[in-house]
């Protein structure tokens, strides 16, 4: 179509129930990636669509997929193949949502992580359209539990974040067990060699649609990075809260777990916030953002995927309390404010080591972002002080109701001989102890040592195949390499041990997946992955966030915790601290011989 400016749904003979969903979520017009897309997958052609995410393509495959459902075949009709668990549920909750005015409809997501008995038994009941992760549903089709003969459209949704996993083989295997007359949808924001590969050798001469977006960021948004130093983040955070005149605020972390401990602490610090996260269903999370609206709620903490297409006018401010690993995420996320030509405000936390990310984040957007200072002691005194005033300010107003309280101050007066003056003055020191207008000198001044160490460390290659990634040699496992590693995007990587291993037959995929999905670390930057008897050698991201490790730790593989530890061998262990601020302890001789036994069995 050349031109779909003036196009609506209702222009591309989508049956009426699709067409009231649509219209109780509130669409009206297609986005350009849809007007173009839903038209050639009604006519049953393949289709390969480069597009960034947040321009719409999910309704872009589901709303074609669900116009051909036969609600009354039990059998599986569509299938969407997704990186990720948080993906695949959003989509899932998509496909929900758009056939909310089709009655019988069942969509099910399998991902790995969610108990398996559970999907097998959700198998053997009506499923139309199913959204899964490619590890758990090459697991189903070993199992021979899930049934695909019957299968009408497939869907490869973020095909380059899928290759990037290490997932590109289990993605030819599940295409090469679907129909030869199925239809397929590739999606991918960009077009490698092995995905063109897939797509020439699986798609029937497919069309193919490119939607260009522009990485850049609205004018109106002034940007400003702190350098993590001296300070801890949370108090950091709280000084600037204090500081800053702000309406509404978004403050983003990278994993489900820091919205809920952040909020919590916030809380507790006197301020009004919120997680909003992919676990909160989806009752609560429309409370939330309705509160983040109405003014009854003024922060909310959230991760990447809970937050797109959110749209709350009173979004002043956006803190990027961690920084993201994809530089359009960063679009993304600072693109919840100044909207509609208000302005706007967004302020990004930089540890020393993160500084790459940020340069990458300004080369990206071709935008500079100006370093700050925190406020001093001074600034807050300030602050908090004009707010005193101003309650004070208000008060005077209230001329009905200060009669009672104008006869103590009078008594108080007159007993003690003191002037009004002096007892405002004593009111005002008991009213400010719970939170003074003086903050003690040593919380500002006191030093702190740096939490990672910013040195530049020696790249080391890694091998391409995720599952051949080993150690070079023994040498270098013994830490004798003192350059340190970096991955192929540039960020400094450590070793960590996960106490799974090839006798619980845990294969890299599974780990990389599992690691993915609950810690939030994009596959690319998991590195190499050596697996043993009872133990797996893993590289991630140098200096990761305690909260990041402490998920890793309870995350399951093979119905076992990966119970993750700082890998004692590691050649950066000079480098990076220790995520709980224990050094790793030594093993006494005995206990070396006897794994160097082991090791040798």
């Amino acid at each position: 179509m050349s031109d779909t400016s003036d196009l609506s749904f209702a222009d591309l003979n989508l049956p009426e129930p699709l067409l009231a969903a649509l219209s109780a979520v509130g669409y009206e017009t297609p986005s350009p990636i849809q007007a173009a897309t839903i038209p050639m997958l009604m006519q049953g052609k393949d289709v390969v669509g480069m597009a960034q995410t947040g321009t719409g393509k999910t309704a872009a495959f589901a709303i074609p997929l669900l116009a051909s459902i036969d609600l009354k075949k039990r059998k599986p009709q569509a299938l969407v193949l997704c990186p990720t668990r948080e993906l695949a549920i959003q989509v899932a909750e998509a496909f929900q949502s758009y056939a909310s005015q089709m009655k019988g409809f069942h969509v099910l997501p399998l991902y790995g992580g969610q108990d398996m008995r559970t999907q097998l038994r959700a198998l053997q009941r009506t499923v139309h359209v199913i959204v899964a992760t490619p590890g758990r549903l090459i697991d189903h089709i070993q199992r021979r539990s899930i049934d695909l003969s019957e299968l009408d459209s497939l869907v490869l949704d973020e095909a380059d974040e899928m290759l990037r996993m290490g997932f590109i083989d289990d993605v030819e295997t599940i295409l090469q067990a679907t129909p030869d007359d199925r239809r397929v949808a590739l999606f991918s924001a960009t077009m490698p060699a092995p995905i063109r590969r897939v797509a020439e050798k699986y798609l029937n001469n497919p069309e193919e649609i490119r939607i260009e977006t522009a990485v850049t960021t609205n004018e109106n948004i002034e940007q400003f990075y702190w350098l993590v130093s001296g300070t801890n983040k949370l108090d950091a955070l709280t000084r600037i809260l204090e500081v800053e005149d702000f309406d509404g605020m978004i403050i983003f972390v990278r994993t489900k777990t820091a919205t809920v401990e952040l909020a919590d602490k916030l809380n507790a610090r006197g301020f009004s916030a919120a997680p909003l996260n992919g676990d909160m269903n989806q009752q609560l999370r429309v409370r939330t953002v309705d509160q983040l609206k109405g003014g009854q709620l003024d922060i909310v903490i959230a991760t990447d995927v809970a937050a797109r297409g959110l749209d709350v006018e009173r979004i002043s401010h956006v803190m990027n309390f961690d920084i993201p690993y994809d530089d359009e995420a960063y679009v993304h996320r600072i693109g919840r404010t100044g909207r509609a030509g208000r302005s706007g405000k967004a302020i990004l936390f930089v540890a020393p080591r993160e500084r790459r990310l940020l340069r990458s984040i300004e080369k990206t957007t071709r935008q500079k972002i100006e370093p700050m200072s925190l406020p001093s002691r001074a600034d807050l005194i300030d602050k908090r002080s004009q707010d005193f005033k101003a309650q004070v300010v208000d008060a005077l107003a209230n001329q009905e109701e200060r009669a009672f309280f104008q006869n103590i101050v009078t008594e108080i007066c007159h007993d003690n001989e003191a002037s009004a003056e002096e007892v405002a003055t004593a009111l005002v020191y008991l009213l400010q102890q719970k939170r003074p207008l003086m903050p003690p000198p040593e919380k500002f001044n006191k030093p702190k040592q740096d939490r990672f160490d910013d040195r530049d460390r020696g790249d080391r290659r890694d091998r391409k195949d995720r599952g051949e990634r080993v150690h070079n040699s023994k040498d270098e496992r013994k830490g004798k390499n003192k350059k340190g590693r970096k991955n192929e995007t540039g960020v400094p990587m450590e070793s960590f041990k996960i106490h799974v291993g090839h006798k619980d037959e845990v294969t890299p995929r599974e780990i990389v997946g599992a690691i993915a999905n609950e810690a939030g670390i994009e596959g690319k930057h998991i590195g190499q992955i050596k697996i043993r008897d009872s133990f797996t050698i893993v590289d991630l991201p140098a200096g990761m966030p305690k909260e990041v490790f402490q998920t890793l730790k309870k995350t399951r593989v093979c119905q076992k915790p990966l119970n993750i530890e700082r890998d004692e061998f590691d050649s950066n262990r000079a480098e990076a601290k220790e995520f709980d601020g224990r050094p790793p302890k030594k093993k006494d001789k005995k206990v070396r011989k006897a794994n160097k036994k082991k090791d040798k069995r």
